[in-house]
């Protein structure tokens, strides 16, 4: 018989020994990980351990008590500032500025103030000619009359037929209307003599300044364009569910963001035709005009649309880092917790909160002496 070869007795230990090993390794990890987490060390008990956001309340703390109030609800539109009358002076003749009284855009001017004097020396030309025209068929119609008058004593004498008082009947006629005629020449001639002057027709302001002297003009050319500027209305673009809120003389809330402006308007006149790609009405708004408004400004308008209830509190009750914001609510009298806020429309010394804080609540006056006393 062959005997069996026995195995090497290193090889069996090793065997022996891969199991043992991996069961040590995995307790010391174990181990390890607990020492790291302080398994084995001290317990903090956890009423001892410090909140975050949570500040003791300083004695004399100043609180105010959170109420919900009833505000006002409204919608914007926006608009542009314009004067309610505006004015396009332009040329009715075709001829040369010979005088321009207006130097710059911003010029006051007073009704009846000559702005713009054109070359008219054809047309007083035209203007003696046509009058003595008018004299000359005055004349006519003068020697006329007087011959009718005397054919008629003659014809009452048996003198002068039926044929000579109609003849001249017919002549005086027609001499009076060849005068009439040479009136309305003159006074056509006169008329047009006028179109070289040109006059304010208002009190108001030269908003732009379009010929210059020695320019030539033709007729219906614009010179320059005036406004009043003691009549101004803010157009606004309103969306058709609110402009059928409004009617006209409704008195409405307006802002002009260029003057810090808050006042108030009436509703003078809403276009009855929507614009067709957004579907708004022009509304027009007429008030008090101050002193520094301008034709062309940004303007606000307001329209109401009920009340809702609102948390406002002091501006002091508010701490703001970068762009959090936070009160610092009162728990039970000794502490504060503070609390992130959403904060909206600020007013005065009071802001808005939108979310963040109920109705009922008590907040710290004055977050920043708080934040002081708990750093220190």
């Amino acid at each position: 018989m062959t005997n069996p070869v026995p195995k090497p007795r290193g090889r069996v230990l090793r065997k022996l020994a891969r199991p043992a090993l991996a069961v040590a390794v995995l307790a010391a990890m174990t181990l390890l990980v607990l020492w790291l987490s302080g398994f084995f060390g001290a317990r903090i008990p956890a009423t001892a351990m410090p909140r975050p956001g949570v500040l003791a309340l300083p004695a004399g703390t100043a609180t105010t008590l959170v109420q919900a109030i009833e505000v006002p609800v409204r919608e914007e539109a926006v608009g542009t500032i314009r004067a309610q009358q505006e004015v396009e002076l332009a040329s009715r003749l075709l001829a040369r500025v010979t005088t321009m009284n207006v130097a710059r855009a911003g010029q006051a001017v007073k009704k009846g103030e000559v702005l713009v004097e054109l070359e008219d020396q054809d047309l007083r030309a035209r203007l003696l000619e046509a009058q003595a025209a008018q004299r000359s068929a005055e004349e006519t119609r003068q020697q006329a009359e007087r011959d009718l008058a005397r054919t008629r004593e003659l014809h009452a004498q048996k003198i002068a037929s039926d044929r000579d008082l109609e003849r001249d009947t017919t002549r005086l006629a027609n001499a009076t209307a060849e005068a009439e005629r040479a009136e309305q020449a003159a006074n056509a001639a006169e008329t047009t003599l006028a179109f070289a002057v040109i006059r304010s027709p208002l009190d108001g302001v030269v908003i732009d300044k379009l010929v210059e002297q020695g320019d030539t003009v033709a007729p219906g050319q614009t010179l320059m364009k005036l406004y009043d500027p003691s009549r101004m209305q803010l157009v606004a673009s309103v969306r058709e569910q609110l402009a059928t809120r409004l009617k006209p003389g409704e008195e409405v809330a307006v802002a002009i963001d260029a003057l810090g402006l808050r006042c108030h308007g009436t509703v003078a006149e809403i276009v009855p035709l929507a614009a067709s790609g957004s579907r708004t009405f022009d509304v027009k708004v007429t008030g008090p005009c101050p002193d520094g408004v301008f034709t062309g400004m940004f303007g606000r308008l307001f329209v109401e649309l009920g009340t809702r209830r609102e948390i406002r509190v002091p501006q002091s009750a508010v701490r703001s880092i970068g762009q959090i914001d936070s009160v610092f609510v009162v728990r039970d009298g000794s502490t504060a917790l503070r609390r992130f806020v959403v904060l909206g429309e600020h007013d005065g010394d009071s802001v808005a909160v939108l979310s963040g804080l109920a109705d009922g609540e008590t907040i710290v006056t004055h977050a920043r002496a708080l934040r002081e006393a708990g750093e220190r």
